[in-house]
């Protein structure tokens, strides 16, 4: 689907079950300008993926809109 993000569309996969969103480093450099200033402190979090244990650099927590005939949708996700 696609997002605006910081006023430009992004495409993003968003799980409804899930509690934050894990994003790779091209990832952020490709669709966040200046994302190294942005980082928050990450919360104990115990993430792992079917390669093995993921490390988080840390969190970015970004307004997201998702355009819909009805009325957008603003959520607030957190970027791991």
């Amino acid at each position: 689907m696609t997002v605006c993000i910081d006023n430009a569309q992004h495409p993003l996969t968003i799980e409804s079950g899930a509690h934050c969103s894990v994003v790779g480093r091209n990832y952020l450099n490709n669709h966040f300008l200046n994302w190294e200033k942005q980082l928050l402190p990450t919360k104990a979090n115990n993430l792992k993926s079917a390669l093995g244990k993921i490390t988080s650099i840390g969190t970015i927590i970004k307004e997201i809109t998702i355009p819909h005939r009805k009325g957008d949708i603003r959520l607030n996700p957190e970027f791991v």
